[in-house]
């Protein structure tokens, strides 16, 4: 989440530009057992911003360490 909105404010952009995000997550259980942590770690970097959102397991991820992958798709106005 910080890299996402690091690069958002890179092209003067803020979390509430977000208007889409898929979760990659490799492990539905762990992912499901930590959610109200992840809930109040989001809220704290994106407030009150809820874009759609998506939530998919895979078996991996290309970094081996890695247990999420977050894709952001945001709209930045002119």
């Amino acid at each position: 989440m910080k890299n996402i909105i690091a690069v958002l404010a890179a092209s003067d952009g803020k979390p509430e530009h977000i208007v889409r995000m898929t979760w990659y997550v490799t492990d539905k259980r762990e992912y499901l057992t930590a959610y109200k942590s992840i809930g109040q770690v989001y809220r704290e970097l994106m407030g009150r911003h809820y874009p759609a959102m998506t939530a998919v397991e895979v078996s991996a991820l290309v970094e081996d360490a890695a247990k999420v992958e977050i894709e952001a798709t945001a709209v930045i106005p002119d």
